[in-house]
């Protein structure tokens, strides 16, 4: 969908004449109370669920298809559910690889810097214009429960329940570390030319392989990488030199190599600044039950014991903030070894927690729970 009005950024810029890559499953019932928005993380898009085949024969298989469908916990026989690909990435929706209509060449180092906020105000636009006045939830997990949070706090009446997953309300120190870290792989790769490599017709893959590396070793635990990979040795025994001897120097390398080849470098450098930024109760004092008082919706939290780049306490600290505002709140702490990712794999307990909840709010649709002043 095309948006040719201008979209005022936190920054203090705006675009204009972008384009957002969406995807649906379901079917919007008559009162339209039965929307669903899927917010994604760093490296994800629009494609939540489902399979199509790509032009070469490859399946592609929606990033939350174990939680999106027929039957499924957000089940696609009642929920009408909508996946975004947001403003800066690479997977459709205007980025810094399209053409910026004011020079008529890429945006490369000239798109500006967006915030969650910002996402979530261009998710917005799309939702007046699919005449979705409030969504029966906003869900995502790790940045994308960012978002989730907040839809909560900025369009409090849009939104009836939010369902934030493997998420914090700010990142820490260390996360922000890991983050500069990666962006400095890339800024410094020669091949990144100042963010303008289209015109020089290469890609920074040095750069993005290292990101990569370097973020995929938080989204997993110690537990998780011992149990996979310990100290296994690809040849036997010591090489004796600076290339491949263990199978976990391996795997990261096939994922390093393997993200370089689709995803964008500039995308990496704002997906994660975006990250950065996000802090809601920083215009609050830190406060961060002052920065959900306005909230109205109900809330559902998901944590994972061995998730140490977003831990459970920074849940708890979501859930406390809200049981301080009075707002009803459920929690679940699952104790999974997989890190991080583990919002991503088919824990049942995990899978049935978030089932249960949809089932209530189904519920809700049916008894006619549905405020449409709210409508657009």
């Amino acid at each position: 969908m095309h948006f040719p009005a201008p979209l005022p950024l936190q920054g203090g810029t705006s675009i204009a004449d972008y384009t957002l890559m969406y995807e649906t499953y379901g079917v919007l019932n008559a009162d339209h109370s039965n929307a669903v928005l899927v917010c994604h993380a760093l490296n994800a898009s629009h494609h939540v669920a489902g399979v199509y085949e790509e032009a070469d024969g490859t399946k592609n298989v929606g990033w939350w298809d174990n939680m999106i469908g027929p039957g499924k916990p957000v089940d696609t026989d009642r929920f009408f559910v909508i996946g975004v690909n947001n403003l800066g990435s690479c997977f459709g929706s205007t980025g810094p690889m399209h053409i910026n209509s004011a020079s008529g060449k890429p945006y490369g180092a000239a798109f500006p810097v967006v915030t969650v906020e910002d996402w979530v105000h261009a998710q917005a636009r799309l939702a007046d214009a699919l005449g979705i006045g409030q969504f029966a939830a906003v869900m995502g997990g790790s940045l994308g429960g960012m978002q989730a949070m907040a839809w909560s706090m900025l369009y409090p009446e849009r939104i009836r329940h939010s369902v934030v997953i493997a998420s914090t309300p700010k990142l820490s120190a260390q996360n922000i570390a890991f983050n500069d870290v990666a962006r400095q792989a890339i800024l410094t790769d020669p091949d990144y030319h100042g963010g303008d490599y289209y015109a020089h017709g290469v890609v920074p893959r040095r750069g993005l392989r290292v990101a990569r590396m370097v973020g995929h070793i938080t989204y997993l635990s110690d537990d998780d990488m011992a149990e996979k990979f310990g100290r296994t040795l690809r040849n036997g025994d010591y090489q004796f030199g600076f290339g491949i001897d263990f199978e976990i120097e391996s795997y990261l390398r096939y994922q390093g190599d393997k993200f370089s080849e689709y995803f964008d470098a500039n995308t990496y450098l704002l997906i994660t600044k975006a990250l950065d930024y996000f802090d809601p109760a920083r215009t609050f004092g830190g406060d961060l039950t002052k920065a959900l008082a306005n909230t109205q919706a109900e809330f559902l939290l998901v944590s994972f014991s061995t998730d140490w780049r977003f831990a459970p306490e920074r849940s708890r600290e979501i859930v406390q903030a809200l049981v301080n505002n009075k707002r009803k709140v459920a929690y679940a702490e699952i104790d999974a070894p997989h890190g991080h990712d583990a919002f991503l794999l088919e824990d049942p307990r995990y899978i049935n927690v978030v089932r249960a909840y949809y089932d209530n709010v189904w519920k809700e649709i049916e008894a006619g729970k549905f405020d449409n002043k709210a409508r657009a």
